[in-house]
């Protein structure tokens, strides 16, 4: 895991800064600015659309009582090349483009899927999952049993009582 987060935070940065200063100097520096403000506005565009696209399709799936065709991988695929789209570099906008066409998008996801169902067979898939304070505990709006508050009787002995808060 730490070689692809060098990977990602180092390595790609740097080739991005190198590829965008070359850019720059044979283009100039304001066409160079003008490129990248108008991908990362068409990579906001293009990423909000195809992400309602899909939750649209995800919606129709469900309501119809199947399966939906484009799976979780495909809605995570969205989002990330949506993010790659929105920062400044051309690697990284090539390959949000990759990410947010639909045939590419599917051929990722099903590459995915196989890593995922492979590492899960092999029982090498590790799943972490955080829960923050307000809402630990799944829907805010219902009533969570708190720790007992123990009581001292009169003759030592302790009662335990549950509370909804």
């Amino acid at each position: 895991m730490f070689k692809y987060l060098l990977l990602a935070f180092i390595v790609v940065p740097f080739i991005e800064l190198y590829l965008l200063l070359a850019i720059g100097r044979e283009v100039g520096f304001w066409p160079t600015v003008a490129v990248v403000l108008f991908t990362s506005m068409v990579g906001a565009w293009l990423a909000r659309k195809e992400g309602l696209r899909v939750l649209r399709r995800w919606q129709e799936s469900l309501a119809q009582g199947r399966t939906p065709d484009e799976g979780l991988v495909g809605g995570v695929l969205v989002l990330a090349g949506g993010v790659l789209l929105v920062l400044p570099g051309v690697i990284t906008d090539v390959i949000g483009l990759f990410l947010l066409f639909p045939p590419t998008r599917r051929l990722v996801a099903a590459l995915v899927r196989r890593r995922l169902e492979r590492r899960m067979a092999e029982g090498t898939l590790r799943v972490t999952t955080f829960q923050s304070a307000p809402f630990a505990g799944g829907n805010p709006f219902e009533p969570r049993v708190s720790r007992p508050r123990i009581q001292q009787g009169p003759g030592n002995e302790t009662d335990a009582e549950f509370t909804e808060e």
